[in-house]
């Protein structure tokens, strides 16, 4: 077709042809990048500014060919990535990626769609609350909960909060942070950072959140728990939230959920539950015990993206009831009214557009199964316990915590000086770290710095966890004081 001039139109977009290049050669570094992975350093030997050196500093004016751009990809920004999908990488919790659900993300990016209404993808938006519902069923939560899927639990847990003032009466949707009672969340000491960063972003403060002491096992103590909200109370204060955690950070802890529960009940408080590290572990039948109470929980928070392999972002938030979170944050302009008020993903949380991230939920699922997730995740557990026992067998290492699903900490100890051995565990944990063969993290535990191993790559193998404990033994001999 052309133009008012006669003039062909040139095409703003790729061709068929091209396209079909494109994703051909992009599929090809694809198998071949995972295929070696495990060759490649897990963290990279570059400074800040290296990377960016190497890359244009002004925009193109005119198009590049993809195959120019794969090659820059390959050679300048792939040297300068941390390999999250590495079997070596040990660190933090995994957010690693399994294979069909790099084939669901870019079926998400072919269709493109935005699942903000329902009208404006009816399929985005089933499949999503679909997905969701098959999450809770496999985790063994009641037909009660439903849910959606934002991007990290850092927006499920500030969601979580949002309807926790309205649920408690404060009307802060309509009249702000007035004069009215300070409103006060409890967490554990031991608990994600987000939790405090959730009240800071909800307008209660720093000084609203108490961190709750924990017992000789990093669980939250329900005495203090108790003493701290009948404090608050005879202050004039409200308690909003209580988040209880199962799988904390630093150790994989788990906080007493059913007596939590009660006594945020006791007092009118919303129980948030955040799971989103071990909560995919309530796939194990041989682990409901650390999931006893949180059917009672009024939201959960899981990530699939971190230990079921569901690429990152998909943190998945449940609730038993919906009506909190649309009254806090439900808005519809007219000019995205529509005839199922109810259906719109758009009204519960912040963001308005939506990626289709229930695809990749349902992807996973679909093509390696319930059976096939509770094995991976057993065997996670299996490799961590292995390495655990190692530790503890080795008089220069002592075991800091509890191993607690497939997490480990422990220390380098023998100096009989508490600043010269967090010396030395630093010294220990850099030249691990360092050799690009392991990535390990760390943590602080009753104030004492504690290396930290935490197994969840889809592709780690005991091999892999035994080779870090080589490396780990050999700096410790290396480095030891004196």
């Amino acid at each position: 077709m052309s133009d008012a001039k006669g003039i062909q139109p040139r095409s703003l977009d790729w061709s068929s042809d091209q396209l079909s290049q494109a994703l051909h050669a992009a599929s090809k570094w694809t198998i071949e990048y995972r295929d070696g992975i495990a060759e490649l350093p897990v963290l990279p030997q570059v400074q800040p500014g290296d990377i960016r050196s190497h890359l244009a500093q002004k925009p193109p004016s005119e198009g590049e060919p993809f195959e120019k751009v794969l090659a820059d990809f390959d050679k300048y920004i792939v040297p300068g990535l941390t390999h999250w999908n590495h079997p070596g990488f040990l660190a933090y919790f995994s957010s690693c990626t399994r294979g069909p659900s790099v084939a669901a993300e870019l079926l998400i990016a072919a269709v493109g769609v935005n699942a903000m209404l329902w009208r404006t993808s009816p399929a985005a938006t089933e499949v999503e609350l679909l997905a969701v519902d098959w999450l809770r069923q496999a985790v063994n939560l009641p037909e009660v909960y439903s849910g959606l899927i934002f991007d990290t639990a850092s927006t499920s847990t500030f969601t979580a909060l949002l309807a926790a003032r309205e649920h408690v009466g404060a009307d802060i949707r309509e009249n702000g942070l007035t004069d009215g009672p300070r409103l006060m969340l409890y967490t554990s000491e031991q608990s994600h950072s987000s939790v405090e960063k959730a009240a800071i972003a909800a307008g209660l403060g720093r000084k609203s959140v108490r961190k709750i002491k924990v017992d000789e096992r990093f669980r939250m103590r329900t005495d203090a728990l108790e003493q701290a909200i009948t404090e608050d109370r005879q202050k004039g204060a409200l308690p909003a939230m209580v988040c209880a955690t199962v799988g904390t950070t630093s150790t994989g802890s788990v906080d007493p959920v059913n007596k939590i529960g009660e006594i945020a009940r006791d007092h009118g408080a919303w129980l948030h539950v955040d799971a989103a590290y071990a909560g995919s572990g309530a796939l194990l039948p041989e682990l409901a015990s650390n999931f006893a109470g949180w059917e009672s929980a009024d939201s959960i928070v899981i990530n699939p993206h971190k230990w079921m392999g569901t690429s990152l972002d998909c943190s998945v938030l449940l609730y038993r009831n919906s009506t909190p979170f649309r009254s806090s944050l439900a808005l519809t302009p007219a000019y995205l009214e529509s005839e199922q008020p109810n259906s719109n993903l758009m009204d519960i949380g912040v963001p308005l557009g939506r990626r289709f991230r229930g695809l990749k939920l349902w992807v996973l699922f679909r093509c390696v199964g319930i059976a096939g997730l509770a094995e991976s995740i057993r065997n996670h557990i299996e490799i961590a316990e292995a390495a655990a026992a190692r530790l503890d067998a080795n008089p220069r290492f002592n075991l800091a915590a509890p191993v607690s699903f497939s997490t480990v900490c422990f220390r380098a100890v023998g100096l009989g000086d508490v600043e010269a051995e967090d010396r030395w565990n630093r010294d220990i944990l850099s030249r691990v770290n360092a050799e690009g063969r392991v990535f390990l993290s760390h943590t602080e535990l009753e104030g004492r710095y504690t290396l930290r191993l935490s197994v969840g790559s889809v592709d780690t193998e005991s091999r892999h966890v035994m080779e870090a404990l080589d490396a780990l033994e050999r700096a410790a001999n290396d480095l030891i004081p004196g």
